[in-house]
């Protein structure tokens, strides 16, 4: 069996000591309130502390709003509401006299405050609406308008105000339960899991009893009554905003425990149109963002804990900052800056750190019209407490901004994708069948989507018979898809029919995996396939794996495996030797497990003695356990003659990597020595450029393509913006430039020790720091209490040394590799491509 390319590389993240008089204290000595002056902010920003909150009093704020008169008010997680006035230089804050608490979401609207409950008692939790009646500005009347079931920190979140201003809108994590009375559901309501070879729950038992739909968003009318369902397939999306144009968006978790795995998602940026699936599922069920019966994401973000968000609507920041969206990332201490770029009827975007100290548990933040400052707190889970603003103080003009204008193309999709939107509610409408099965075969995914949720509405018998008629193979699949989800067991041999009409070789990679998933559909939704149909899969895409194409790749792999497709499961225990990340053989070997009950020695062989190499890998808490179960799950199946004769295979000893040998080194280079290699008129090596990215475990941290970690930048672009010096500089010397987004905190501690790494995690005074991310589940705790100073690591995360057991020729292949961002068909490697 080959050696694992992401083999460890004994080159470990060294913590370097600094000298006590590098480190600058805080502004009190210990380390309460995380000072102002340990901020990084762009040019001309500046950061105040308005209020240190008392904790044993006022407890630790999680959300926040603006009164009409310009106070806020925010809340204790565990205890009341708090009213502060900000108008003069000292913040005044007041307990209100309400008999309401634990409050995740507050809205000022229609007179009233409305207070999304979210405590301990679930019976209590929802939505309350508060009034005051006589006048006296205390809230004298409070009514339990909606109540929602669901409780902890993936329970009942915020509150908004509709586009037109008539309802509200509100959304709940995926412990909350959807409210008893749906008077309407945009979501059609036949959710399930729908996976084709079954999934596996979370190793440690988290959220294993949850199912579809997951999180949610909703609205309702000013008194609690008419919900409407909007969208759902959320993990914990504790905030929503509106931009001018009334599109709505969130800010969704990630499950960090998955880190490492294929079915991580990193948390993201969510458009949540209507009708939206967004494919939670507990476990290794998430539904990757390809599929065509989820949205996916506007904007990928990374690890993080999401909370608070917000438009820049209304502040006096400049143009840039007043478009951008606000998202605060509890765990890592940030709040970015987003900024969505229309494109066709939906979004994308790029985000940058826009404020971030350690610790800063961000928990919520607002534009205050009345001074144009962004007002942010920071608690939660017990944690000391504060009440910020952040004001610009610079040159740039902060003149009311200019909505982002949109390309008549881009205007005749979004009207498009509204027209087949409105066809969501309602009794079905005739006239809604010939415009959804036209537009199924749009190039544009926004529009396809709300196509398929119109025709879903309108039921299968009304227009199933018309989906072989569609000239779009792709539209074919699609109309598949909606008669998985909506049609009966009857409908099964239509479906089979229609796909086996499809030209396999005249489809578009995302068409053919349009394709595999309304196959998938069909077996799950509508009855299993039989040996014919099975047959009839297998041979119209034999010889198509591997393609080249990961998210295909994995598609074709798990049909295979599914219709026992014959030598699939050498083809696809070849590739999960030879994939350069952990995600792809982790994601092979997943699937494969039901598959062992049919293989020869060799292939068992080569499977179980993949898990010994795979002990060296890394990441979140349950990734150990996941792949345990993995294999367990394999040998059930499994010959028992076989499990004998590989005993030594199955159960070797384990692997200490410490006694593992070292690359030996070749040079301790410098960028003038490497310069000369990487700018040669050579054409490079694609194959050895990744093995050299895989040997030299950038995988580990950082993202080429879909493949590879997310707690280092993504590098896939690296090449279109950096230079081959400046490439060489960033990995020789990883210290000179240090990204706020992935910067490390030195603290020092009473006793004398100085622990260097990311907070991720907080609870009361209890401080969780990562100090190495080739295992982010290895974290050092620290007592806030017992830390005397802070300050900004100078030292970067990243190994030193990386390249110095490398060849000249390999680097320059790496170099090569990074520049044409790990595609084999950038020009860079033209004669190379041409040869082959």
């Amino acid at each position: 069996m080959p050696r694992r390319p992401f083999k460890i590389f004994h080159q470990l993240i060294a913590v370097v000591a600094i000298s006590l008089a590098a480190l600058q204290p805080t502004a009190h000595g210990k380390l309460g309130v995380t000072p102002p002056d340990q901020f990084r902010v762009p040019e001309g920003f500046e950061v105040q502390l308005v209020y240190e909150v008392p904790s044993r009093e006022q407890g630790s704020w999680v959300s926040l709003t603006v009164d009409p008169q310009g106070r806020l008010v925010a809340c204790d997680q565990d205890g009341a509401l708090y009213r502060i006035d900000v108008s003069q230089d000292e913040a005044k804050v007041e307990k209100l006299d309400a008999a309401i608490q634990s409050a995740q979401g507050l809205l000022f609207a229609f007179d009233s405050l409305y207070v999304n409950v979210n405590g301990r008692d679930q019976s209590k939790n929802g939505v309350y609406r508060l009034q005051d009646t006589n006048g006296d500005d205390q809230f004298d009347k409070i009514e339990h308008i909606l109540p929602l079931q669901g409780g902890g920190e993936h329970g009942p979140h915020a509150l908004i105000l509709s586009q037109d201003g008539s309802r509200l809108i509100t959304c709940g994590g995926n412990m909350t339960k959807l409210p008893a009375s749906i008077e309407r559901s945009r979501v059609p309501q036949v959710w399930d899991e729908d996976h084709l070879l079954g999934r596996m729950p979370d190793a440690r038992g988290h959220a294993s009893d949850r199912m579809a739909p997951g999180g949610w968003i909703g609205s309702f009318a000013p008194d609690g009554s008419d919900f409407e369902l909007i969208a759902s397939g959320f993990r914990n999306e504790y905030d929503i905003a509106l931009n001018r144009k009334g599109e709505l968006f969130t800010y969704d978790a990630d499950m960090e425990w998955d880190v490492g795995t294929p079915w991580y998602r990193p948390t993201r940026v969510n458009h949540v149109v209507s009708g939206g699936e967004f494919g939670w599922r507990n476990g290794t069920g998430k539904w990757p963002a390809y599929y065509p019966d989820s949205f996916g994401a506007a904007v990928n973000i990374g690890p993080g804990s999401p909370t608070g968000i917000c438009f820049g609507y209304g502040a006096k920041f400049p143009a840039k900052y007043q478009n951008a969206l606000f998202i605060a990332d509890w765990s890592y201490g940030n709040i970015h800056a987003v900024q969505l770029t229309p494109e066709g009827s939906s979004y994308t975007g790029t985000f940058e750190v826009f404020a971030t100290a350690a610790p800063l548990p961000v928990t919520d933040l607002a534009i205050r019209p009345q001074d144009g400052a962004l007002y942010f707190a920071i608690g939660g889970r017990q944690t000391q407490s504060g009440l910020y603003r952040i004001v610009y103080t610079g040159d740039e003009s902060t003149a009311a901004a200019q909505d982002t204008e949109l390309t008549k193309q881009q205007t005749r999709l979004v009207n498009l994708r509204h027209r087949l939107e409105a066809f969501h509610v309602g009794e079905p409408k005739k006239k809604a069948i010939s415009v959804a099965l036209k537009q199924l075969g749009s190039k544009d995914r926004g529009v396809r989507f709300a196509a398929r949720i119109a025709l879903e509405h309108q039921g299968a018998d009304a227009w199933k018979g018309q989906i072989a008629e569609l000239e779009s193979d792709q539209a074919r699949a699609l109309a598949v898809v909606a008669l998985a989800r909506t049609g009966k067991p009857d409908d099964q041999s239509l479906a089979f029919e229609t796909l086996q009409a499809c030209d396999w070789s005249g489809l578009s990679d995302q068409g053919k995996i349009d394709l595999l998933r309304a196959y998938g559909l069909t077996a799950i939704r509508l009855g299993q396939l039989n040996d014919d149909q099975r047959s009839a899969v297998a041979k119209q895409i034999a010889g198509q794996f591997p393609s080249g194409n990961d998210n295909l790749d994995r598609e074709l792999a798990q049909m295979l495996v599914y219709v026992d497709a014959k030598d699939a499961s050498r083809d696809i225990i070849d590739e999960m030797e030879s994939a350069p990340s952990q995600e792809n053989q982790i994601f092979y070997a997943l699937i494969l497990r039901e598959a062992s009950g049919h293989w020869d020695e060799a292939m068992a062989g080569d499977y179980f003695a993949w898990f010994r190499e795979l002990q060296s890998a890394r990441g979140g808490m349950s990734f150990g356990g996941f792949i345990n179960n993995i294999k367990n799950a394999s040998l059930e199946h499994l010959d028992p003659a076989l499990k004998d004769k590989l005993a030594e295979v199955i159960n070797p000893p384990k692997v200490i990597e410490e006694s593992a040998e070292p690359r030996a080194l070749v040079k301790q280079w410098t960028v003038d020595e490497l310069l000369p290699a990487v700018e040669q008129d050579k054409t490079p090596d694609f194959d050895n450029g990744a093995k050299v990215f895989a040997t030299a475990q950038c995988y580990k941290c950082h993202r080429m393509g879909i493949q590879g970690g997310i707690l280092g930048p993504d590098l896939t672009g690296a090449g279109g913006r950096f230079s081959p010096k400046d490439l060489l500089t960033s990995i020789i010397h990883p210290d000179q430039v240090i990204s706020d987004q992935y910067g490390a905190t030195q603290f020092l501690t009473e006793d004398g020790r100085i622990i260097v790494g990311r907070v991720v995690n907080m609870h009361g005074t209890r401080l969780q720091v990562m100090t190495n991310m080739l295992d982010p589940s290895s974290l050092t705790s620290v007592d806030r209490n017992s830390v005397e100073e802070t300050r900004a690591s100078k030292t970067s995360m990243m190994p030193a040394g990386l390249l110095d057991t490398f060849t000249e020729d390999e680097i320059a292949d790496l170099v090569a590799y990074l520049r044409a961002g790990g595609n084999q068909s950038h020009p860079i490697y033209r004669n190379t491509t041409a040869q082959k």
